[in-house]
């Protein structure tokens, strides 16, 4: 029994993912701000003084209380509440000449209250607001962790407006979606009897007496306020289910759950299929249902014609309401319908009733009746077709495409061809054998040119075979009756095989189609992982999506205070303008698509949708339909966004390397500036170490040395100063030089003065060593800078002899070589490792030394890149390179001026020249 009782505690504990998903959705609660419905039945039930009256009791406890905007519509006691509360003042908006005024959002955001309270939920926005509907509004409030009260009546929920309609008679065309109200944290009945309500309207509590006389003749009457009193419990009783099957689910309490049925509703272009996706909307809220919307695609639709609009447009009310879209391709619709319902384990499907003629049913059969049929144990419900007193939208022109009539003539061709084969058949074959020829021309008319082609071939096939060949020929006359039953059949199976073909013929498009959108799709995807450079990602991504969705494309980049103020894209084209780039603006702060097709700044022109990567919004991809006011469907939105998404996630990894190169280079930074400060350290220590000493000697007992010793001392100062000297001066040449504040002073010069004077200077250095130099007589002349190439000669000699062994030889070699003179500088040490050979020119970069260097006073690392920064600043470029035989060697190639620039040089040290004189005689 112990086992048994603690087996039971166990299947008592909260399933952990249901806790989980408890915490996650009281963590979206504090991470954004909540919204409260105050929810009635109609006007006058008390919605907006009972938000009033929470919102004074919000502020007595403290809070920092908005009343962003609350129609009062006269009533006394209602302005008397909104009296104690701090108003916000009003936009204004200029409409075809009149001034009006609506709820400021700007404001609203800038003031960042704590609570702010909104009436009329459903309010529709004036021409040239940021969004269409208020509703929208309280969307962005809640997105800055802004508390919303608001008030709505019942007649206002999406899935219930044609209830209302039916019930009152008047349509409500001011509706609010569902899923607002789904997340919202508390929807609060205002409920008022409807006696009480209808006292209150004779007494002008609700309405002016004008108003109130008629409007009781009309919506309050008092079996509507009934009927809608019911929908409103009903709302609030489905929303506490809800709610209680979260706490169930939380707390894991011992009840059975209800299998829930899933249904399936079939959306058309037909503007009936709204009310089929509001009323299934319905049914699954009142079964705790998942809902499926499908829409079967049996032949393509042009982007410019209306029905797909219509299309788009029912199935993103259906998204809008909660249900999953999905989109089918096939000729036959009951069979795509039901093989997606077993697929999803559908219990129910929903379809409207048929509005084509019967006698097309009775051709070419009824979907209804076919659904029927195959559904087998899914249960089929056929709920009225037609909007009731709602007037019918005028029928959008039907857009035809242009006929092609070379294929009609191809088709008349083929007859043709038919018939010559057939005279020649005709002696030797039975009619029957004819047929077949005829039937194969028309097969391969469908399979190549479509089905109004095929059934040309199909007509005039029977035509010629009628007229060319049943007795008596040549005549429309039939000698034997039987054979018109042959005519007819041969008719009918000719028309069934064209339609065969052109179906297969279109299966064949529709999977072309599929295949070109997922090569496209994976082109991408492989292109962005092999590319880098933040305008190359975007550029191929712009070039892909373009492509995939036949639309211009734009991508907007943030600069570092949040504008978009980069665009990778052509503006012209893509068309921009100042209300486009408002739009991205508002897509890159709050994170959500807007634009076309969307009810944000719908009459944008263009859908923006958010590059959103791993620690934010990073960019806005902008797409413009080529056909004006085509609409994207939701499938295609739902592509373009993972798409997006790639690409915001290229652009973060982009990022990331970006951030991991600059950490990178910060660290050889701080790396370098610690060598620096250690090597400069050290190096100065060492000289001023020596200087202090000898110094120190000379001063204390000077006088007592002898000559010799003295002038040894005296010797030694001078040449670590001129070491230390040295030092100081190579850092500033090579700061000057790496900054570019060094100019160099290019004067047209041979190349053996620079090399001679820096032989004279360093040839203390070289003492014991031979200097072999092999200068051709016939070298060009170079646009050097005297000073800064003979401090590189001077480092790389006194390199040299740093690392040659005493008695071996120095080997300064050039020649000119097409439009380079190259000069080299070789010694006979132990040569360089492979991995120093590129290394040895970097700053205080220092290699292995071998024994003939290691007693010589180490470098300090700054020579080689002097000589590498001095090489650059000539146009010329300096490698090390491994002598044969041991050593290592040097090579600078400088560049060598045209005739042109040599001139031009010349003709300036002339100038100078001539100034220097003019100067001189002036003295």
């Amino acid at each position: 029994m112990a086992i048994s009782r603690k087996s039971d505690d166990m299947d008592r504990r909260p399933d952990p993912d249901a806790l989980l998903e408890v915490a996650s959705r009281e963590d979206k609660k504090n991470t954004r701000g909540r919204l409260r419905v105050f929810f009635g039945a109609a006007p006058g039930v008390g919605k907006t003084y009972a938000m009033l009256t929470e919102g004074y009791t919000q502020q007595a406890e403290g809070r920092d209380v908005l009343a962003g905007v609350v129609e009062t519509h006269g009533r006394g006691e209602t302005e008397a509440l909104l009296a104690g509360l701090e108003v916000l003042p009003r936009a204004r908006v200029d409409y075809k000449g009149h001034e009006l005024t609506e709820f400021d959002l700007d404001a609203a955001l800038a003031r960042q209250p704590a609570l702010i309270l909104i009436d009329e939920l459903a309010h529709t926005n004036a021409p040239g607001s940021r969004h269409e509907k208020r509703w929208q509004d309280v969307l962005e409030l809640l997105d800055h962790n802004i508390d919303v009260y608001t008030t709505m009546n019942v007649q206002h929920v999406e899935s219930i407006s044609d209830v209302v309609a039916q019930i009152t008679g008047i349509i409500v065309r001011e509706t609010v979606p569902d899923s607002l109200l789904e997340q919202a944290y508390e929807l609060m009945l205002v409920d008022l009897p409807p006696e009480d309500l209808l006292k209150r309207l004779r007494e002008g509590k609700v309405y002016m007496p004008q108003q109130a006389e008629k409007a009781a003749q009309n919506f309050f009457r008092t079996g509507n306020l009934i009927a809608l009193r019911e929908l409103a419990l009903r709302v609030v009783a489905d929303r506490v289910n809800t709610e209680v099957c979260v706490y169930r689910q939380g707390q894991a309490i011992e009840t059975t759950w209800p299998t829930s049925g899933r249904l399936l509703v079939c959306v058309g272009p037909s503007p009936t299929s709204a009310r089929l996706v509001r009323a299934v909307k319905r049914m699954a809220a009142s079964q705790h249902a998942q809902w499926i919307a499908a829409y079967v695609e049996s032949q393509p639709l042009a982007p410019s014609d209306p029905r797909r609009n219509q299309v788009v447009q029912n199935l993103r009310l259906a998204e809008q309401l909660g249900a999953e879209v999905v989109t089918l391709s096939g000729r036959n619709v009951a069979e795509e319908i039901i093989t997606l319902a077993r697929i999803k384990n559908v219990s129910s499907i929903i379809i409207g009733k048929p509005e084509r003629p019967k006698f097309w049913d009775a051709l070419t059969g009824s979907p209804v009746d076919q659904l029927i049929r195959k559904s087998g144990e899914i249960d089929v419900q056929v709920i009225r077709g037609d909007e009731g007193d709602r007037p019918r939208p005028q029928a959008a022109r039907k857009i035809y495409a242009p006929v092609d009539w070379r294929s009609y003539g191809q088709s008349i061709l083929a007859v043709a061809v038919a018939s010559i084969v057939c005279f020649a058949m005709y002696p030797y074959f039975e009619l029957a054998n004819l047929i077949m020829v005829y039937l194969l021309s028309t097969m391969f008319i469908a399979s190549r040119k479509g089905q109004g082609p095929a059934i040309l071939s199909s007509a005039l096939g029977v035509f010629c075979f009628d007229v060319f060949f049943v007795p008596p020929r040549f005549s429309l006359a039939v000698s034997d009756t039987q054979y018109l039953f042959t005519f007819a059949t041969m008719f009918v199976v000719a028309v069934v095989i064209s339609r065969l073909a052109a179906h297969i013929r279109q299966q064949a498009s529709t999977a072309r189609e599929r295949e070109a959108r997922a090569q496209v799709t994976l082109a991408l995807s492989r292109q962005l992982a092999g590319t880098r450079g933040t305008e190359r990602l975007l550029g191929i991504a712009l070039e892909h999506i373009s492509l995939l969705f036949v639309c211009r494309t734009m991508a907007f980049l943030p600069d570092e205070e949040g504008h978009l103020r980069e665009h990778i894209g052509d503006p012209n084209t893509f068309g921009i303008t100042s209300k486009g780039e408002g739009v991205a603006q508002w897509v890159f702060a709050n994170g959500h698509v807007a634009g076309l097709g969307t009810q944000t700044l719908p009459t944008s022109g263009a859908l923006y949708v958010p590059l959103v990567g791993l620690k934010g919004t990073v960019g806005v991809l902008g797409l413009r339909p080529l056909t004006p006011g085509a609409l994207f469907s939701p499938e295609q939105l739902r592509l373009i966004e993972t798409l997006a998404r790639q690409v915001a996630l290229a652009l973060e990894v982009e990022r990331l390397e970006t951030e991991s190169l600059h950490a990178q280079m910060e660290a050889e930074t701080e790396r370098l500036k610690t060598s620096l400060l250690s090597s400069v350290t050290h190096d100065l220590q060492t000289p001023l170490a020596a200087i202090m000493g000898s110094a120190d000697s000379l001063v204390q007992v000077g006088d007592t040395l002898e000559p010799k010793l003295r002038r040894s001392l005296a010797s030694n100062i001078f040449d670590e100063a001129e070491r230390l000297s040295r030092l100081i001066s190579n850092l500033l040449r090579m700061t000057k030089l790496e900054s570019g504040t060094l100019k160099p002073n290019l004067q047209l010069q041979s190349l053996e003065e620079p090399l001679g004077a820096a032989l004279n200077l360093i040839e203390k250095n070289l003492a014991g060593r031979r200097v072999e130099m092999s200068l051709p007589s016939d070298l060009p002349m170079l646009e050097l800078d005297g000073v800064l190439m003979e401090q590189l000669f001077l480092n790389l000699l006194e390199n040299a002899a740093k690392y040659t062994p005493v008695s071996s030889s120095v080997t300064i070699e050039a020649r000119h070589q097409g439009k380079e003179v190259e000069l080299s500088v070789g010694d006979r040490g132990s040569g360089l490792k492979t991995e120093d050979l590129d290394k040895v020119f970097d700053l205080f970069y220092q290699g292995e030394t071998g024994p003939e260097a290691r007693s010589a006073r180490k470098g300090y690392g700054i020579g080689l890149a002097i000589c590498r920064a001095i090489a650059q600043v000539h146009g010329g470029r300096i490698w090390a390179e491994n002598r044969e035989g041991g050593g290592a060697l040097f090579r600078m190639a400088l560049p060598v001026p045209d005739n042109r620039r040599r001139e031009t040089l010349r003709d300036a040290a002339e100038a100078n020249l001539q100034n220097a004189e003019t100067k001189e005689e002036s003295l």
